[in-house]
């Protein structure tokens, strides 16, 4: 007799709720006006975030290109450079080899096509070797275009630059245009000067 006079006893949840009321933990339903606000709290907190992440989408998808730097360069006359030789004398300023087979000079990207790193030319093997995966490009050498994809992962060919002559007999590369191999632009005539 004494459970059923008890009404703790027969309905859990209202114990619970009593307990939590004698604590001081057991809150009123929420107004309608606190309702809006913190729905609208949290709806200014999402737009934020939303707003924060396209901003550095934004700015993850923007080409990196410096304006103010010259994207073209003089590499000299053209008898500074011998048949089947690869100059490194603009590697680390311009990111351009200056490359002359039994034919014809043109200027290879110093970006290796698979994640950008910068290869070496090896002079004893004749090719371009990328350390970071280990991709390797021919370099000068009869019957095969250098800077062709040979092994590793690298998926194409490096990148060309536009060579012209000057006036004055000088070379000048132009690194605002480039030539892929793969949709045949190498046999473009801007992509190579005819030695």
């Amino acid at each position: 007799m004494a459970e059923q006079s008890n009404p703790a006893n027969t309905n859990p949840r209202e114990a619970a709720i009593a307990r939590l009321k004698a604590q001081g933990a057991w809150n009123t339903p929420m107004d309608r006006r606190r309702f809006f606000s913190t729905a609208a709290a949290g709806w200014a907190l999402f737009a934020a975030g939303l707003g924060g992440l396209t901003a550095i989408c934004g700015a993850f998808m923007a080409p990196r290109v410096d304006f103010g730097k010259a994207q073209t360069f003089r590499a000299g006359p053209l008898d500074k450079y011998q048949p089947n030789s690869v100059n490194e004398e603009y590697k680390s300023s311009q990111k351009a080899w200056i490359v002359r087979d039994s034919e014809k000079l043109f200027a290879l990207s110093t970006v290796c096509t698979h994640l950008g790193c910068t290869p070496n030319y090896d002079l004893n093997e004749i090719k371009f070797k990328c350390p970071c995966h280990g991709s390797g490009f021919y370099g000068p050498r009869p019957g095969v275009e250098a800077g062709t994809n040979f092994e590793g992962p690298a998926p194409r060919p490096l990148e060309r630059y536009k060579v012209s002559l000057t006036e004055d007999g000088q070379i000048l590369v132009d690194k605002s245009q480039k030539f892929l191999s793969e949709k045949g632009e190498w046999s473009n005539p801007e992509s190579f000067i005819a030695c």
